[in-house]
């Protein structure tokens, strides 16, 4: 699949989360494999233009990790065009518009999934973020603001027209907010509407919800969220069949050795332990355990990183 000028294979997009697809978790993703594309958590435009410094963290980067997107967000078309050009400086391949986040706080200030209500706004922020970067321009969205607005096809072609080389669409509503009824047939109307790639988004979380939906909406590529933190392993079990094969699910000692690896990056990216294991905690709420929910909830007892990785070590490594 093509971005603009950016090559992502295999077709599969690690989705922008807030507070999850920090440099550790983009670092652990990189490293399982599968991954085509990542896009960091959003970040507001405003922070962005007055250079605040708590969003250093969050910006960064590696190199190998390449192509990796940064994701703004806002609702001044000039505020989010200088955003982007200081993403581009930056240095990162792509500069991501959030035009889905459902956050109460971020809708209310008319970001996020707000701006599907005012398509012309958003024709002005497409627009004026296109004048100013070379590098490819997408948008995520969702499939409307509410079950009778399903108007992501209107969208996706106002971001199209106005340069934009790519939107990703999940299938809820912003009213749906984390629930809802699957519903597919708006991504594949957004897929008949645009001639640029389109990405499906929303409960892919096995290899069988992957296929099905690249076979209801006809999609380019799929945007992968929570299901990549119930399973890091899920891009290169999602490549593997699209190319005809099987990963088997990975071991214990894969399990073992991607928790205590997790853990050491957030300690090594977070300044404060505290921080590194808040963030860790959230990881392992999502996480799929195949080995009782006793072991999660000791996990999210422990008060340091010591305590988690003993508890870690005993449970795969009983004496």
């Amino acid at each position: 699949m093509q971005i603009g000028g950016v090559d992502v294979d295999p077709p599969l997009v690690l989705a922008p989360m807030e507070g999850v697809t920090d440099l550790a978790f983009r670092r652990l993703i990189h490293r399982v494999g599968g991954c085509g594309l990542q896009i960091t958590e959003f970040v507001p435009a405003h922070a962005l233009c007055t250079r605040a410094k708590w969003i250093r963290r969050m910006l960064r980067f590696d190199e190998d990790q390449r192509p990796t997107g940064i994701q703004i967000y806002g609702r001044e078309p000039s505020q989010m065009a200088e955003a982007a050009s200081m993403v581009q400086d930056l240095g990162a391949d792509l500069v991501d518009l959030n035009m889905g986040c459902p956050s109460r706080k971020v809708c209310a200030h008319s970001g996020g999934s707000a701006l599907m209500r005012e398509p012309g706004l958003v024709r002005e922020i497409v627009a004026a973020v296109r004048r100013r970067v070379s590098i490819p321009v997408t948008a995520k969205m969702r499939s409307g603001w509410d079950a009778s607005s399903r108007n992501a096809p209107e969208i996706a072609r106002i971001c199209e027209e106005e340069g934009a080389d790519a939107v990703a669409v999940h299938w809820r509503t912003r009213v749906d907010q984390y629930g809802g009824d699957r519903e597919l047939g708006t991504i594949a109307r957004v897929v008949d509407t645009v001639a640029i790639p389109v990405l499906a988004n929303g409960d892919v979380v096995d290899v069988t919800s992957a296929v099905d939906t690249l076979a209801a909406t006809r999609c380019a590529g799929l945007m992968i969220g929570r299901g990549a933190i119930a399973d890091p392993w899920l891009f290169l079990k999602i490549e593997a069949a699209l190319r005809g094969g099987h990963r088997p699910a990975p071991t214990r000692g894969e399990r073992r050795d991607l928790l205590l690896g997790h853990l050491d990056g957030l300690v090594d990216v977070f300044e404060s332990e505290r921080g590194a294991l808040g963030r860790f905690k959230h990881f392992v709420s999502y996480f799929t355990w195949e080995d009782g929910e006793g072991f999660r909830r000791s996990l999210l007892r422990s008060h340091t990183a010591a305590e988690v990785r003993d508890r870690i070590a005993a449970h795969f490594d009983p004496r």
